[in-house]
């Protein structure tokens, strides 16, 4: 990870590799192959990521996982969950258009089962296979505190003995996180500790969301940052409200600012200040999903509202 010296991500985690060229210049769109699910209303997976992505000027190359109506939290739905073999045709339909050595990242969220998470991961090897600069970042989505795990069995394991290992950047919520450290959090020691432990698994950085500790301050919430060169927190007021796709559009926003050469610090800070920017109107407009095209000016200019201050 970028430490103070301000060096690109490509110089990150192998820098004597010969391979790993400067980004391109900033008049060409760096291109992130984004497979997530998908709904027609609202905004989760790819519907919260592939918007965010584009407005800071990415080309995404998003393929569904499943295709639904809305999200499954409103007790019903329509659609249907795409089978890995599908999926598996999408990915390689790019594969055979000579695109792969243009893709700069993959990210990846919900994995309905193994199955399609080794899809992932195969596309993940043939990515950086094309391109050794690219990065994974992993969503290793599998629960939340509160209801705990949400995923098939199988998933979890998944996620933490194969998924995280493959992966540069993983973006984990505070219960997926205490999985897969093996460790409860409840305090700056805690966190910091089983950051560590999720490092330890292989990625070289980590993004905590939706971290509440017992001896933060009363209403708010806080995300961190962690990698071999440090830790970064963030702080921000806690909204009345419980919507889907915050973390979906975090994960792809910390993701994007990484990739356009900012410190984990500086990704964080941004990140943070978009995402609360977006959970800001949608608080204001009394909406269950998310307002991305509401908040569109504060993801593509985030305001320098929220800085992060160095914890390690």
């Amino acid at each position: 990870m970028p430490a103070a010296s301000g060096l690109p991500l490509w110089s990150w985690r192998s820098c004597d590799d010969e391979a790993l060229a400067e980004p391109r210049g900033s008049d060409e769109a760096l291109n992130i192959l984004s497979i997530q699910s998908s709904v027609a209303y609202g905004h989760v997976g790819n519907s919260a990521a592939v918007f965010p992505l584009q407005r800071l000027g990415f080309s995404v190359w998003p393929v569904h996982t499943v295709h639904f109506s809305n999200h499954t939290g409103y007790g019903d739905w329509r659609g249907l969950a795409l089978p890995a073999d599908d999926v598996a045709n999408v990915i390689r339909g790019i594969e055979e258009r000579g695109v792969l050595p243009e893709c700069d990242a993959v990210l990846s969220g919900y994995m309905g089962d193994a199955s399609l998470g080794r899809v992932v991961l195969d596309a993940v090897d043939k990515v950086k296979a094309a391109n050794p600069r690219a990065l994974y970042c992993c969503d290793p989505v599998m629960g939340d505190a509160g209801c705990g795990f949400f995923v098939r069995p199988g998933i979890p394991e998944f996620m933490r003995d194969e998924a995280v290992p493959a992966a540069d950047v993983i973006t984990p919520n505070r219960f997926e996180l205490e999985f897969l450290a093996g460790r409860a959090v409840a305090t700056p020691e805690d966190a910091l500790a089983a950051a560590d432990g999720a490092l330890a698994l292989g990625p070289g950085l980590v993004l905590v969301t939706s971290l509440i500790r017992r001896d933060a301050p009363a209403r708010t919430v806080e995300m961190m940052a962690a990698s071999a060169e440090g830790a970064w927190l963030v702080r921000t007021p806690l909204l009345p409200l419980s919507v889907n796709g915050a973390g979906d559009a975090a994960s792809a926003l910390f993701l994007a600012h990484l990739l356009r050469g900012e410190r984990a610090e500086e990704a964080l800070s941004k990140t943070a200040s978009s995402v609360y920017a977006v959970l800001e109107e949608t608080h204001r407009a009394h909406s269950r999903e998310i307002r991305l095209i509401a908040a569109q000016d504060a993801i593509a200019d985030p305001p320098d509202r929220f800085p992060a201050r160095q914890v390690r």
